[in-house]
C-alpha cells in the first residue's frame, strides 16, 4: 500500500479495541452517515498521546455536535489498556495496533531522531502534559513514530489526509470538528 491521499479510498481492515476483537473498518464507516476521522498516535503510555486522548474526550461533545465520528489508533496492547481503563471511560474508541500493521500499510513514517520529532507545538504539549500531572507509562511500539490523520466518508473516500511532521502534529479539537462536520 502507498501513502493515503485525498481522493483515495481507505482499504477495509480488521481491528481490535481493548474491549472487542475482529471488527471491520467498513462496518464502522457504515454506522455513520457523516464523516469519520481516524487519528494515529503512538502508544497509551506516551504523555503526549495521553494529553491528546484526554483533550479529545473532554471536547468530544463539541467535536461531534456537527456530525461525524472519530477513532484513535495506538501501538498498544489491548489487554494493557483494558487493565487501565473501563469500557465506556472514553466517548470514542481506541483501535489497538500493537504490531503496527496499519502504520506500515498506510506508510506513516517515523522521525529520524527524538530531536526531529519536537517542534514548538510539541514542546507546548509537553509542558501541558507536565502541568496536568501526566506520567509516562509503558513504552510500546515505535518511540519515533509520527502521527497521521485521515478523514473519510461512509464509503472510505478520503477528504483529508495529513502525515504529521512532529509528535504533536495532530488536529486540535476545533480543527477536528471542522474536518468531520457533515
Amino acid at each position: 500500500m502507498a501513502k493515503l491521499n485525498v481522493g483515495d479510498t481507505m482499504p477495509d481492515f480488521q481491528f481490535q479495541t481493548p474491549f472487542s476483537t475482529d471488527r471491520q473498518w467498513y462496518s464502522e464507516l457504515e454506522k455513520n452517515d457523516g464523516k469519520t476521522a481516524i487519528i494515529f498516535l503512538r502508544y497509551y503510555g506516551c504523555t503526549l498521546c495521553q494529553l491528546d486522548i484526554r483533550t479529545y474526550a473532554k471536547e468530544f461533545s463539541d467535536i461531534t455536535e456537527g456530525g461525524g465520528r472519530f477513532y484513535v489508533v495506538l501501538q498498544s496492547d489491548p489487554q494493557k489498556i483494558a487493565k487501565d481503563m473501563e469500557e465506556k471511560q472514553l466517548p470514542f474508541e481506541i483501535i489497538c495496533d500493537p504490531e503496527m500493521k496499519l502504520y506500515r500499510e498506510f506508510e506513516i513514517p517515523c522521525a529520524e531522531s527524538m530531536k526531529a520529532m519536537a517542534d514548538a507545538k510539541t514542546m507546548l504539549k509537553v509542558g501541558k502534559a507536565t502541568m496536568a500531572g501526566l506520567k509516562h507509562g509503558d513504552y510500546e511500539g515505535e518511540e519515533l513514530q509520527l502521527p497521521a490523520t485521515f478523514v473519510m466518508d461512509s464509503e472510505g473516500k478520503i477528504s483529508y489526509s495529513h502525515y504529521g511532521k512532529s509528535a504533536g502534529d495532530v488536529p486540535a479539537p476545533k480543527e477536528l470538528k471542522e474536518l468531520i462536520a457533515s
